[in-house]
């Protein structure tokens, strides 16, 4: 039991360093101990980290479907803690499959269970992943509304399309800033110095795009300056490469 405990903490930790293949070989051996030995629980968040490390690795509707499957099973024993984490990881697998709406709609409900239960320690991320969540979406809206400007008018104008989609994109990116600031904020309050590195990667992304350079630069050196260590971590390498853009 110990073992299993252990295979799936080891998948976790490869998850939250962003290691997809790694975090799929420790799952996938848990998988297979906790299958022989009859154990639910570890067996049910194990194919959640499988299902995220295969969306990690680009194939993310297999992925969406086995987070699923195991998010099904931990609830249908009655588990709840974790969920806000489980919740998180779909919405990074909508993510890559671009269904971002259904993204936003997951983590509404990750957010009811944070506040229903207390569970806070993944509380930052739920918030920059909104905001990643709703700029995309933004972007989408306005492609789309492009798109049909650029057909040939057929009938009746499109105007309130046109307006709608004109105004997409800058609301997205009012409702995101204020997700990563506040990402920033809980980040902050509770010392998760990686969590707070995450929200600043993303507001510097949106602060550059509003030719925001100076304050973007200034907000990721100061916590990037703080680790020691990791620097082989997908997280630090994307940081070192925003700043080193400037």
């Amino acid at each position: 039991f110990i073992l299993a405990y252990a295979l799936c903490f080891a998948a976790e930790c490869h998850r939250l360093r962003r290691e997809g293949r790694a975090a799929q070989e420790q799952a996938e051996a848990a998988i297979r101990l906790s299958t022989e030995q009859g154990f639910t629980l570890w067996e049910a968040g194990a194919t959640i980290f499988r299902g995220w490390a295969i969306a990690e690795q680009g194939i993310p509707e297999e992925g969406i479907a086995e987070i699923h499957k195991g998010m099904s099973a931990w609830k249908g024993i009655g588990a709840e803690v974790g969920y806000p984490s489980w919740l998180a990881q779909l919405t990074e697998a909508y993510g890559r499959a671009g269904r971002f709406q259904e993204g936003l709609a997951v983590l509404a409900e990750a957010l009811v269970v944070t506040n229903k239960n207390e569970e806070r320690w993944w509380e930052a991320e739920l918030y920059r992943l909104k905001g990643e969540m709703s700029l995309r979406l933004g972007e989408v809206k306005a492609n789309l509304g492009k798109s049909r400007r650029d057909k040939p008018s057929q009938g009746k104008s499109r105007v309130p399309d046109s307006q709608h989609s004109a105004s997409s994109v800058p609301t997205a990116e009012a409702e995101a800033e204020g997700c990563f600031q506040k990402a920033l904020e809980i980040a902050r309050k509770q010392q998760a110095k990686s969590l707070e590195l995450r929200a600043a990667m993303s507001l510097m992304r949106l602060w550059r795009s509003q030719g925001k350079s100076s304050e973007a630069q200034h907000l990721l050196s100061s916590i990037y300056s703080w680790f020691t260590e990791g620097f082989d971590t997908p997280d630090l390498r994307d940081a070192k490469a925003l700043l080193d853009q400037s």
